[in-house]
C-alpha cells in the first residue's frame, strides 16, 4: 500500500539515512580517521566524499548515495524500497490508472515484438495496427533479433503524450514492410481484468490490483451487473498484490453499511488514522464471496478483512500473503523516490495481519515455498495459531492475525496424478506458446467471433487440434502418456480455447473459459447457490 506524497526530501537528509550501512563498513578498519569530523551530519557526507575520492575503483557520488540508501532500507523492514529514476514508472505506472505510449499489448516472440491486441480506442488502433503484427523497426533501427529486452522495448515504445515514434511492421500476406507513424498518446490502464455474469443472479469482478481508478472501475461494474440481475456477488482478488490504501478503502465501502470500520492505521510516527464506511454502497446487501490466495496481499488484504471481520461475506481460497505495512513515498528531483513504511495497519477485529520478517528478506520472500514444503497449501490444518492471534467476529467466529487471512473455505492447490500431463505443459508454458501460434496461423477464419459468447459457442478445441498439440509438447519433452488422462486432458483442451479466446477478445475470452475449471471460482458458485445461513 502506498500514500502519496508530494513532499520532496533534500538530498542531505537522505544521507542522514544512510549513515548506519557506510560507517558499519569502514570504522572496523580506518575508525581513526573519523574523529575530526564535528558531527553526524558532516561524517555522512564526509564518509561518501571519502570513498568516492579513494576507493580503489572509480565511484560515482550518485551510485554510492542510491547503494547506501537501498542498504539502510534492506535492513527496516520488506517493504521499504528506493526505487531509482530509471525505474520510477515501471513502479508506479501500474497505480496511476494509465501511461503515455502507443498503445499495444506485446510480447517477445522468437525476439521478435508482436503485437498481442492494440488497446482499444489507442493510437495504435487508430492507425490499423493489428493483433499479429511484427515491429521489426523503431525509428528507423531494427529490433528484432538482436535478444531485445521487455524494459527496453518499452522505453523505445512508451514516451511523452504528443511525441512521435516512426515503426515498421510485418504482417502477413503484406508485401514488405509496414510503416506507421504513431502520435503517442495517454494509454489508460485497467485494475478491474473482467466483470461479468456467471450464472443468474451472481456477478463476477475479478481485480488485479487497487490503483487510483480502481473505485470508479469496481463502482460502474457493480451498477451495471445489478442492472443484468445481480443478487449475489463474487469478488476475486487471486495474485492481487495490492496498492494504494485509499483505493482499497473506497471499494470496501461498496460493500460495508454505514459507519462501519474498515480499516486503521498507527505506527511510532504517526497518529492512529480510522477509516469507516459511509451510505454510498452500491452492494450492502446480498451474498459475497471473497477469492484470495497466497498471492493476495495489502490493499487485497484490506477489503478481504473488512469484509470477514464484519461476517460480510465468505471468504474461500487459501492463506493470503501477510502484508500489514503501509508505505508513503517521497519524491526526489532527480525522478527517484523512497518508499517508507510508516504504520502498521489493523482490521476491524484489531488484527495485524504482517507474516514475521525478522530472519530476513531472504526467509521472507521465499515464503511460499514453505508453505509448499510444509503441507499447507494442501492441508488448512498444518497451519498453527497461538491462542494471542485469535479474534473473534460480531457473530463470533474465529479469525486469526500474524500471517495473512485465513479463509473460512480452503481451496487446495490441485495435486492429482491425473493432471501430471496437464501441469507440465502448463510449467513449460506449451500452451500459451501452442495457443498463441494457433490464433497467429488462424486469425482470419478466427476474426469472425466478434465476442466471447460467439467463441464460446463456435471455438471448439477438436480432437485433431488436441492431436497437434500433443505433438508440439512431446517435441517440447512433455510426452503424453495414454487415454486414461481424461482430466488432464479436458484441462489442456481448455486452457488452450482460453489462451486462443484471450488472443482474440483480451480477458473478456479468457477468464469465462478458465473459470470454468477453476477449483476456486466453482466452489463460489456452489456456496452461493446453495445460500442460507452465514451470509
Amino acid at each position: 500500500m502506498e500514500k502519496k506524497s508530494s513532499n520532496y526530501l533534500p538530498i542531505w537528509f537522505a544521507l542522514v539515512l544512510t549513515g548506519g550501512i557506510v560507517l558499519g563498513v569502514f570504522l572496523g578498519n580506518r575508525s581513526g580517521i573519523f574523529n575530526l569530523l564535528p558531527s553526524d551530519k558532516d561524517k555522512l557526507k564526509e564518509v561518501i566524499t571519502y570513498v568516492k575520492d579513494n576507493y580503489v575503483d572509480t565511484l560515482s557520488r550518485k551510485a554510492l548515495e542510491e547503494k547506501a540508501i537501498t542498504g539502510l532500507l534492506e535492513k527496516l523492514d520488506p517493504h521499504s524500497v528506493y526505487i531509482s529514476a530509471e525505474e520510477f514508472h515501471d513502479a508506479n505506472d501500474p497505480l496511476l490508472g494509465s501511461f503515455e505510449g502507443i498503445g499495444v499489448q506485446f510480447r517477445l516472440e522468437n525476439d521478435t515484438v508482436t503485437v498481442i491486441n492494440p488497446v482499444a480506442g489507442g493510437p495504435s488502433e487508430k492507425l490499423g495496427i493489428r493483433a499479429g503484427d511484427r515491429i521489426v523497426k523503431v525509428d528507423g533501427k531494427n529490433i528484432a533479433g538482436i535478444k531485445i529486452s521487455t524494459n527496453d522495448v518499452m522505453r523505445k515504445l512508451k514516451g511523452a503524450k504528443g511525441t512521435q515514434v516512426k515503426v515498421a511492421i510485418f504482417r502477413r500476406g503484406a508485401g514488405g514492410l509496414l510503416d506507421f507513424t504513431i502520435t503517442r498518446d495517454v494509454i489508460p490502464t485497467y485494475s478491474m481484468d473482467i466483470a461479468y455474469m456467471p450464472s443468474p443472479g451472481i456477478g463476477y469482478i475479478r481485480l488485479n490490483n487497487f490503483a487510483s481508478t480502481t473505485h470508479e472501475e469496481v463502482h460502474n461494474a457493480l451498477e451495471t451487473l445489478e442492472k443484468d440481475g445481480m443478487k449475489k456477488l463474487i469478488l476475486d482478488l487471486r495474485g492481487n498484490g495490492g496498492g494504494y490504501l485509499k483505493a482499497a478503502i473506497d471499494v470496501a465501502d461498496e460493500f460495508l453499511g454505514s459507519g462501519q470500520l474498515i480499516v486503521y492505521t498507527e505506527g511510532m510516527n504517526h497518529k492512529k488514522e480510522v477509516s469507516k464506511a459511509t451510505s454510498d454502497g452500491l452492494f450492502e446487501q446480498g451474498d459475497l464471496i471473497v477469492l484470495v490466495d497466497e498471492g493476495t496481499a495489502s490493499a487485497a488484504e484490506i477489503v478481504s478483512g473488512a469484509i470477514q471481520d464484519h461476517d460480510r461475506g465468505r471468504i474461500i481460497g487459501r492463506r493470503s500473503f501477510g502484508k500489514g505495512l503501509v508505505q508513503e513515498q517521497l519524491d526526489f528531483k532527480d525522478g527517484s523516490a523512497l518508499r517508507l513504511t510508516v504504520a502498521r495497519y489493523y482490521t476491524p477485529t484489531g488484527r495485524c495481519i504482517q507474516k514475521p520478517y525478522k530472519d530476513g528478506l531472504e526467509v521472507y520472500n521465499s515464503d511460499y515455498y514453505h508453505r509448499f514444503m510444509n503441507g499447507e497449501l494442501e492441508h488448512p490444518d498444518s497451519i498453527k495459531f497461538p491462542d494471542s492471534l485469535k479474534y473473534k467476529t460480531p457473530k463470533g467466529r474465529t479469525v486469526y492475525g500474524g500471517g495473512g487471512i485465513m479463509p473460512d473455505i480452503f481451496i487446495p492447490v490441485e495435486k492429482d496424478s491425473a493432471l501430471r500431463y496437464y501441469t507440465q505443459c502448463i510449467n513449460k508454458g506449451l500452451v500459451y506458446q501452442y495457443a498463441f501460434d494457433y490464433t497467429d496461423q488462424n486469425r482470419t477464419l478466427l476474426r469472425r467471433f466478434r465476442n466471447v459468447d460467439q467463441f464460446d459457442r463456435g471455438f471448439v478445441v477438436s480432437d485433431a487440434i488436441f492431436g497437434e498439440f500433443v505433438k508440439y509438447a512431446d517435441k517440447k519433452g512433455v510426452k503424453h502418456i495414454g487415454k486414461d488422462l481424461t482430466k488432464s486432458d479436458t484441462y489442456v483442451k481448455t486452457m488452450i480455447k482460453a489462451y486462443v479466446g484471450r488472443n482474440l477478445l483480451d480477458n473478456d475470452g479468457f477468464f469465462p473459459i478458465m473459470n470454468t475449471i477453476d477449483p476456486g471460482f466453482l466452489k463460489a458458485v456452489e456456496v452461493l447457490k446453495k445460500g442460507g445461513p452465514g451470509f
